[in-house]
């Protein structure tokens, strides 16, 4: 595999070099320039001394993405788990483990930290976005703890003050052997005072798209969401310097076959009763917040205030296998998840051309997540027992940041930035109270340099952080943090008139006291029992490649892969989940995507035709206390996606056809499907969008 994979690898990089994101698609003089606010300030993304895949809102639009599951084939290096449509666990650049409380992988909805902890990272739609930037690398400086593997930036579309403008579109589609889906979405600009303040409203509605089934309960096409997303943003000029920024998201989806995970038929088998309706998943959400500038001239002033309240109810099966260690062990419950999260920052922001930038500013979190269970066990004796499980966890952190790049010649910048974190957490089971204090300082360097005015090339070493936490109980030890020393060393730019954009980065990790969990059968709780620890030291290194062609104004063809390299190198002593050696769970060695759009004329109204196809190595699964030796490790399955649309547009109106999976592969995504835990590639999904702007 290994062999093949890298031989693959070199084989796409000597025809290509970087992703699809660094430039736009319609520039009629070459690629469009790109403008990113990862570091928060506005710059052109050759700049920017960070790797970055950006997506924006036509390419969003051309492809029919709607959440993280669709941005996960289309980005290389960015993997995850799904427990169910809306819970993601989100993974990049190697850094992939699904336990402890805080995320690897930072998500924001513009200046809104969405992730609650790394179970829960609110789910979005990609309705009226203007682009995604997915910073690849640990922005420990900029983003806090939870971005040690990188951070995702969801910038939706602000209002306008001086201009009605809004969109109306639907699509109705089939998926093979499912259900059909539709959707209605539309968006309205309204300058309610002219040049002083404006809303933006804009909604989604998804209905249906199942094709998982429980034949015993005489439920079919039961993983159909019934979804509703709400976004008004309201923008309020106050002066020519103060500007106030509100927003308020509401968001609910319900599935009846909410579990996510299937078998290769798409049936779903229930643990201990195989005709018990579980309880369908309800996932909801709001979210409330208020971003305030000040231009004070030469720096600028900004205040982030956000609040979410978030529930979570699902349904949970477990059965495991005989290759597992504890075959013949059922279990089904039902789960809720309660959670609310209060975050301020405060940011002082330096603007302008002078040859220093800098940002100062403090980061507040106040987090609390209330979860039970409630559900029957069955052994392998055929023993049935009832158990209930309750956690509630609050976490209080406090963060000051401070970063700067000073421009030493009109090619070379230097720059560097530090954050220091305090975390307070308390965790309860209801019978016994845990409390624990982390810090950490997180320091970033950075140097670019430009070749040209439209070529750059960055070196950069970071640190990145995630708090420890408790295992429930006396019995077994809490466990501490990880950190993260990360090295990077890019090239970015256009080149050909800027007919050609490329980009490329590599990397490598020292990833120390790495979280995994281990997992066995208590005979006296006639249930599983599971222990997370700190196993030992990770190496992870890795290179991503790619560019973006535009030989032709309407012509535009990108290809971009990540090769990545994450090995478990020293193992504590106590740790019995995994040996030196071993790969990291749910890392691809080698992902790629490469695709193109030509545009053209049909009886005088404009055309296109877009094809893509997303690559992704197998990806294993290894852990020794739950699974037998023989069967490690458990290892998902390769995969390739082929997509493709074909559209026209009269006037204001767009009419496509499209289609996802178009070969209909029925392949698993997650390995860990000895445990009946593991979701399978969506089927064949063929459809018509329309689409009309006003």
């Amino acid at each position: 595999m290994r062999t093949k994979s890298t031989t693959l690898l070199i084989s796409s990089m000597v025809a290509v070099l970087q992703p699809l994101t660094g430039f736009g698609q319609n520039a009629d003089n070459g690629l469009e320039e790109v403008v990113v606010t990862a570091q928060k300030r506005e710059e052109r993304i050759i700049e920017v001394p960070i790797a970055i895949a950006v997506l924006d809102g036509q390419m969003l639009q051309d492809r029919g993405f709607t959440n993280i599951q669709d941005l996960a084939f289309a980005v290389p290096g960015l993997t995850m788990r799904e427990d169910g449509p809306g819970s993601y666990t989100i993974f990049m650049r190697g850094l992939s483990n699904q336990y402890g409380t805080g995320a690897l992988v930072g998500v924001y909805l513009d200046e809104a930290p969405i992730s609650l902890t790394g179970f829960d990272q609110l789910d979005t739609r990609y309705h009226d976005m203007e682009r995604v930037e997915v910073l690849k690398g640990p922005q420990g400086t900029l983003y806090g703890q939870g971005s040690v593997a990188g951070a995702i930036r969801y910038i939706t579309k602000a209002p306008v003050l001086d201009r009605y403008e809004g969109t109306l579109g639907g699509s109705i589609s089939s998926v093979s052997g499912g259900d059909e889906r539709e959707t209605i979405n539309g968006a309205i600009n309204l300058p309610l005072v002219a040049d002083k303040f404006a809303i933006r409203i804009a909604a989604v509605a998804e209905q249906g798209g199942g094709w998982q089934d429980q034949p015993q309960a005489g439920i079919k096409d039961g993983n159909g969401q019934d979804v509703i997303n709400a976004r008004v943003r309201a923008l309020w000029q106050v002066t020519d310097e103060f500007a106030i920024n509100a927003k308020i998201i509401a968001h609910r989806n319900e599935i009846k076959l909410g579990q996510g995970y299937e078998n290769a038929d798409h049936t779903v088998t229930v643990g201990v009763d195989r005709a018990w309706a579980l309880v369908p998943k309800k996932y909801d959400y709001d979210l409330y917040d208020l971003t305030m500038t000040y231009d004070f001239g030469g720096f600028q002033l900004l205040s982030a205030t956000t609040y979410i309240d978030h529930d979570n109810q699902y349904p949970y099966t477990t059965i495991s296998g005989p290759q597992t260690t504890s075959a013949g062990f059922e279990s089904s419950n039902e789960r809720h998840v309660s959670a609310m999260q209060f975050a301020q920052e405060v940011r002082l922001t330096s603007t302008g051309d002078a040859a220093l930038e800098w940002t100062l500013g403090a980061f507040y979190r106040d987090a609390k997540r209330y979860f039970y269970r409630d559900g029957l066990s069955r052994s392998a004796a055929g023993l049935v027992t009832r158990s209930f499980f309750r956690q509630d966890d609050t976490y209080k952190s406090t963060s000051v940041f401070a970063d700067a790049a000073y421009r030493i010649t009109e090619r070379f910048k230097l720059g560097a930035g530090v954050r220091y974190f305090v975390d307070d957490q308390t965790g309860s089971d209801g019978i016994y109270l845990e409390s624990k204090s982390f810090h950490s300082t997180d320091p970033r360097v950075y140097a670019s340099f430009k070749l040209s005015e439209n070529v750059n090339m960055y070196g950069s070493v970071g640190k990145g952080f995630r708090s420890g936490g408790f295992n429930r109980g006396t019995t077994l030890p809490d466990y501490k943090p990880e950190s993260l020393i990360s090295y990077e060393l890019g090239t970015k730019g256009s080149v050909l008139d800027r007919r050609l954009g490329f980009e490329v980065a590599l990397f490598y990790s020292d990833y120390k006291d790495m979280l995994r969990r281990g997992l066995q059968f208590v005979p006296a709780l006639n249930n599983l029992q599971s222990n997370t620890s700190n196993i030992g030291k990770v190496e992870v290194k890795g290179v991503e490649a790619g560019v973006t062609l535009q030989p032709a104004s309407a012509l535009t063809f990108y290809a971009n892969a990540a090769y990545t390299d994450s090995e478990i190198k020293e193992v504590d002593a106590l740790n019995s989940t995994s040996i030196a050696g071993d790969p990291v769970d749910y890392v691809p060695e080698l992902s790629y995507a490469v695709g193109g759009r030509v545009g053209f004329d049909v009886a005088a109204l404009p055309s296109f035709i877009r094809v893509d196809y997303n690559y992704r190595d197998a990806v294993t699964y290894i852990d020794r206390t739950s699974f037998l030796p023989q069967y490690i490790p458990q290892t998902s399955d390769a995969i390739g996606l082929l997509d493709a649309s074909v559209g026209v547009t009269w006037n204001a109106a767009t009419v496509e056809l499209f289609g996802t999976n178009l070969t209909n592969e029925n392949k698993w995504i997650d390995p860990y499907y000895n445990w009946n835990n593991a979701n399978r590639t969506r089927p064949r999904v063929v459809g018509v969008r329309v689409n009309y702007e006003f």
